[in-house]
Order: structure tokens, then sequence, then C-alpha cells
């Protein structure tokens, strides 16, 4: 499977997502027939003053976890969203960093990026900017960035060491990670390694835990730390995102991870 065929599904999928002409993926819990969105959230960790926070559509129940509640946003900082979508997490970061901060939303998907400046404009966000581009050649400046945050985006990514290579660049010294990603902690089935909408929803895309952790740290970031996780067959299985989670328990995991960048006295 190629690079870009990879590149090539995740945006038509996404997408498809953002204009409508698509769903995103269900809950085990929550039928494809119904509104999947608001079980999903909070599944996932999300409260309702979440959901009612921030403008109708941002939220698109694609995660696999809340890495704004392991982020410690504070006021003043800039975060970046990798696989920033229709800007779900970058409206609640933004609540957070005040007229002081700013939130950048990177996403490779320009139905994405149209969705998410709708809803800015709609919900009269004057501190947040969305930038089309690759999470691995990220548009944003080095050594600029407070806090890095992504949800359930990053096991889409087909160089993963790169991906993890910019979040180093991007990041101050001192600068923190907060995501939530899906990792494998077994074998696969044969059957979805190439199967693209396993990859599209976000399970044959994964690494395995351990390969996702060390890949941070040899990005040179300290302080890897996994602070819960949860099957992801609980939360994949619906028949929009295919059954690969599901025939797979214990295997595919949603994580919450964090990790910092160094000081420069600790470099």
């Amino acid at each position: 499977m190629s690079t870009e065929n990879k590149k090539k599904w995740v945006r038509e999928r996404y997408g498809a997502i953002a204009s409508g002409a698509s769903s995103g993926c269900c809950s085990k819990n929550a039928p494809c027939e119904c509104d999947p969105v608001a079980q999903v959230a909070g599944e996932i960790g999300y409260a309702a003053e979440d959901l009612s926070a921030v403008p109708d559509g941002a939220n698109l129940g694609l995660g696999c976890g809340n890495p704004i509640a392991i982020a410690g946003i504070r006021e003043g900082e800039v975060v970046l969203d990798l696989g920033s979508g229709a800007g779900f997490d970058v409206f609640l970061a933004a609540d957070r960093v005040g007229k002081t901060g700013k939130v950048i939303g990177v996403d490779m998907t320009p139905e994405m990026i149209e969705a998410a400046n709708r809803n800015a404009e709609e919900g009269g966000y004057e501190n947040v900017e969305f930038r089309q581009g690759d999470i691995e050649a990220l548009p944003v400046e080095a050594e600029s960035v407070d806090l890095v945050i992504s949800n359930c985006v990053l096991n889409l990514v087909p160089d993963k060491p790169k991906a993890f290579s910019e979040i180093f660049r991007v990041l101050k010294p001192g600068g923190r990670i907060a995501v939530a990603d899906i990792v494998l902690d077994g074998p696969l089935p044969e059957a979805l390694l190439d199967d693209d909408a396993a990859y599209c929803s976000c399970i044959s895309g994964a690494i395995s835990r351990a390969e996702y952790l060390e890949g941070l740290r040899q990005a040179w970031l300290m302080d890897v730390r996994v602070q819960s996780e949860m099957d992801a067959a609980e939360l994949l299985g619906g028949d929009c995102c295919g059954e690969g989670a599901a025939k797979s328990p214990g295997v595919v995991t949603s994580i919450k991870v964090t990790a910092r960048k160094p000081g420069r006295l600790e470099i």
C-alpha cells in the first residue's frame, strides 16, 4: 500500500464527512441509524458542556479520546491541533487560552478546513487559525508552540517518525503534547492490513503501543506517559467503520499520552 494511496483514502473519506456525504465512526453502543456524535463524545471523555460550548457541526464524532482533559491548557498559550477536522478541539482550547492566546488547527483535507473556518466565523472566534497541510511537514514555525494536541489522527499518518520529529520541531523548549490515539496491543487479522476502510477508520494504520511510545522518545520527547486507555472495540465496531476493532478485542486500544520537549538547560 503506497503512501499516496493512504493519503488519498484519508482525504476522500474525511472530505466526504466534512461535506456531509458520509458520517463519522459510530460507537459500538450507538448504531449507525441513530446520531452517534453525543454518545461517542461521552464515551471518550467529553462533558455535555463541551458539546454545547462549540458551534453546531464542529464535533463530527471522529475522536477516540479527549486530549483537552489531560492538556492542562493555560491562558495565553499557543496551541496546535494536528488533524483539526471541523474544529471541535480547537474551539475548546480557544476558550481556555483566552484572548491573549492562540490555537492553530492543521488538517490535510480542504473540505475540513472550509468547515472549520465556517464554524469559527459562526462562533465568533478571533483567536483561532486553520491551515491546510501535512503533519509530516507542518506549516508552522519552529519553536512557536506551547502545546500540541491531537485526537485519533497520528495513526493515519504514513510516516510516523517524521510526524513525531515535526512535533518536536514546532514545540518551544519545555513545550508539551497531549494526544489521544489508537495503538495495537497485538497483531491485526491479515485481511485488514491493506483494507482502505480499516485504514481510514483508524485501525490498520495504527502501530504497536511500544513502537508508538518509543517513537516519541526517539524524537527526543521526554516524560512519555500513558495517562489512560480503553479497548477501542468499545468505540469502533459499528457498520459505518467496518468491524475490524470489534473482531479484535484487546488488540486495538485507545490511549491518551502526554510528553514534553526538554527545556534548553535539559538538552
